[in-house]
């Protein structure tokens, strides 16, 4: 009994950490935020990495922080409208219906805040500061719900300090940006636990009426934080007066995940696993930790200048996501190792969009991206009923003065096809889920 007590326990931690780190809101590829800049939002991300004007290069291509000019500072705040619904079914370990609701709608309304800052110096040198969040997601599931053994909650909450620098090196036609990052990751996550079908794969505990799956629920939450360092680079090339292109790189981070597990076991099925002398205590409240590498960002990003009013833009961002390959899971007491596999997959994001400058007061921008996912069907969770999507967006600037700008957007996310179908611990859950999400975001800039 004390080895299917183990192996439950380290299942029902693997599956819960590592999952959360994985479920992304269904905004960008795993569990990436690209909504650090409302004005690059409006035309989807493109030409983000070398649009004058837009603050957000402090991390999105520090090298063309050398176009601006004094000193300007943006603010941005994107409200994420997140709808997840389960539509499919489950069974447990006799092959019955898992009973529950679907879960309700998984997502939430989340605000993603970003500030950023940028002075250039007469000297031709440019220095820049953005706080940002490039990781994370919050989603929770109904109490009860037929995928309750495989998700509940998650909130998972990456936050970076980007400190960047840029130096023309010929001038108006090469520069050169790096920047160092300070980033903190916190994880909170929960789901269910059925110690019914744990007490009934084992034949000495299988005659207690409450053995059977389903019949003793209990519940698990796990939370652990850290920080990591990483750093950026990149280049901006301007051939000429209307032509830009720019290649940028964020390294990977490494978080040590440090925190603690809270069980929570009915009454009778805690006095069964506390009966034998010989069985070590198991889901008893303690330390766990967990490693987590957020993935490294190459993009190459390009704008154009049609005419002195209609601009067209592009962005080509690869995320190397094949370096999240599994979690693996330590305790503080002498369990082994839970060791979850992801096998991730690169991903690429595409993207073009157009700018119109229609007077003096107001610019209108509209963009179209293409978004793959880096999970497959065999790796898949209900934490994570991720597929390529497509986005569409718009937006505009307000020139209210000639030192400062108010900016709008809106885009529209369209997932292809999210599908589950994955076991665990006796249980099947299988079927599709009915996801989009809404970005309506807004931001001031202020030049002096």
């Amino acid at each position: 009994m004390q080895h299917a007590h183990r192996l439950t326990r380290l299942s029902a931690l693997a599956l819960g950490i590592a999952g959360a780190l994985a479920f992304g809101q269904v905004q960008a590829s795993g569990f990436q935020l690209k909504e650090n800049s409302v004005k690059s939002m409006g035309s989807a991300f493109a030409g983000s990495g070398v649009k004058t004007g837009d603050t957000s290069v402090v991390v999105n291509n520090p090298a063309t922080m050398t176009q601006f000019e004094g000193t300007t500072v943006q603010a941005d705040v994107t409200v994420i409208d997140l709808n997840y619904e389960f539509q499919g079914s489950g069974t447990d370990a006799l092959g019955q219906p898992l009973t529950g609701s679907n879960g309700g709608n998984a997502g939430d309304v989340t605000p993603v805040p970003a500030l950023s800052i940028v002075h250039k110096l007469d000297n031709g040198l440019a220095l820049g500061a953005m706080v940002s969040a490039p990781f994370g997601l919050k989603t929770e599931y109904e109490a009860g719900w037929v995928g309750r053994y495989f998700a509940q909650t998650s909130d998972v909450k990456v936050v970076d300090m980007t400190f960047s620098a840029a130096l023309d090196i010929i001038p108006d036609r090469l520069s050169v940006g790096v920047g160092a990052i300070y980033s903190t990751a916190d994880v909170t996550l929960s789901k269910a636990v059925d110690f019914g079908t744990l007490l009934f794969a084992n034949p000495a505990t299988r005659p207690l009426p409450f053995a059977r799956p389903q019949a003793r629920d209990g519940f698990v939450e796990v939370q652990g934080d850290d920080s990591g360092f990483g750093w950026l680079a990149g280049v901006n090339l301007r051939p000429n007066d209307r032509f830009s292109i720019g290649l940028s790189y964020r390294s990977e981070i490494d978080y040590g995940l440090t925190g603690d597990a809270d069980w929570t076991v009915p009454q009778d099925v805690a006095a069964v696993f506390g009966s034998s002398p010989m069985t070590a205590p198991l889901f008893q409240d303690g330390g766990v930790t967990a490693q987590l590498t957020t993935p490294s960002i190459t993009s190459v990003a390009a704008t154009f200048d049609v005419t002195d009013r209609f601009m067209v833009m592009a962005t080509w961002a690869e995320t190397g996501w094949s370096s999240l390959r599994e979690v693996r899971i330590n305790f503080d007491n002498p369990d082994p190792d839970a060791v979850e596999p992801f096998e991730w997959e690169d991903t690429v994001f595409a993207s073009v969009g157009a700018e119109y400058k229609l007077n003096d007061a107001w610019t209108l921008r509209g963009g179209v991206a293409s978004d793959e996912t880096p999970t497959s069907i065999e790796h898949r969770t209900p934490r994570l009923p991720d597929d390529d999507r497509l986005w569409y967006s718009i937006g505009a600037t307000w020139q209210v003065s000639p030192a400062l700008d108010v900016n709008l957007a809106y885009t529209r996310i369209e997932p292809d096809d999210p599908k589950v179908d994955i076991a665990s611990g006796g249980s099947r859950l299988t079927g599709p889920f009915d996801g989009n999400a809404n970005l309506f975001g807004v931001s001031a800039q202020y030049r002096f």
